[in-house]
Formats: C-alpha cells, sequence, structure tokens
C-alpha cells in the first residue's frame, strides 16, 4: 500500500512539475483592458486614472470611445491592432484608454456620442479640439481608411506637447 503511494505521489509531481513547466511556456495572456486594441500597450482603467497619469508623465491622454457590437469599431479595432506605427506610439508616448461607456465629462463629446471616436488630452488636461477627423458631421471619428490621419494627428500631439507646456 505504502508503495503504491509512493508512486502515486511521485507521479503527481511529475505531472504538477510539467503542467508548471507548459504554463510558463505559454504565450501571455492578452491585457483584459485592451479589448483588443493592443495586447502590447498599457491601458488605463478610467478617464479619472487616465487624466492624473497624463498629468504625472506630460504624455498625452488618446480616448477611443467604441462599443463592442459596432461594426465600425470592430473595423477600425482590427487595422488600429495591426498597425506597427500606431502601437509603437501607443505604446511609448500615450496614456491609453478605451472606453465601451461614455464619461461625465462632456468635453469628450463635444459634437454627439457616437463611436467609433478618437480623441486626445493634452497633459494640462485640456481636450484637444484642434485634433480631429476628416469628417465634417463626426469631426472625432476614423474609418480604417483613416489611419495616416490617425497618425498625423498622433504625431501633432506630441508636438504640441513639446511647443506648448
Amino acid at each position: 500500500m505504502s508503495h503504491s503511494a509512493l508512486f502515486l505521489c511521485l507521479i503527481l509531481v511529475t505531472v504538477s512539475s510539467n503542467l508548471a513547466i507548459a504554463i510558463k511556456k505559454e504565450k501571455r495572456l492578452p491585457q483584459t483592458l485592451s479589448r483588443g486594441w493592443g495586447d502590447d500597450i498599457t491601458w488605463v482603467q478610467t478617464y479619472e486614472e487616465g487624466l492624473f497619469h497624463t498629468r504625472k508623465s506630460n504624455k498625452p491622454l488618446m480616448v477611443i470611445h467604441h462599443l463592442e457590437e459596432c461594426q465600425y469599431c470592430q473595423a477600425l479595432k482590427k487595422v488600429f491592432a495591426q498597425n506597427k506605427e500606431i502601437q509603437e506610439m501607443a505604446q511609448n508616448n500615450f496614456i491609453m484608454l478605451n472606453l465601451v461607456h461614455e464619461t461625465t465629462d462632456k468635453n469628450l463629446s463635444p459634437d454627439g456620442q457616437y463611436v467609433p471616436r478618437i480623441m486626445f488630452v493634452d497633459p494640462s488636461l485640456t481636450v484637444r479640439a484642434d485634433l480631429i477627423g476628416i469628417y465634417s458631421n463626426r469631426l472625432y471619428t476614423y474609418e480604417p481608411q483613416d489611419l495616416p490621419k490617425l497618425i498625423e494627428n498622433m504625431k501633432k500631439a506630441l508636438k504640441l506637447i513639446q511647443s506648448e507646456l
């Protein structure tokens, strides 16, 4: 009986150590806050947290309003997550927040509460109304083909910080 108990313990130890090695080798699990917009980006959880970090780090806050069931949001998310230049800038130069609900700050919906909507807030906590997309009826929306404009606005947000603050 003690032989079989010892044998069983040995098997359990072997299996559990192999399982631990397999778990360590697995790819890093995606960050739940990314919601598919970029798993290597550090995302803040709330608008208030984003404002705190943008002020503290002197980096602009990029706020992405979207809904999971919105086909336009899904299309934008896909190209956003695949674009290396956007991902690199988002990782290194911005405080990032993606929201699936509205904030209480009405400055983040100056022309309505539509999605997708991307806005920038500078470290002085000013919503940048001058960084807009190409559509006159939805100033802060971007479609997949508008990524060059989004990249341009991300670069402008960084330049404005250097020149204005």
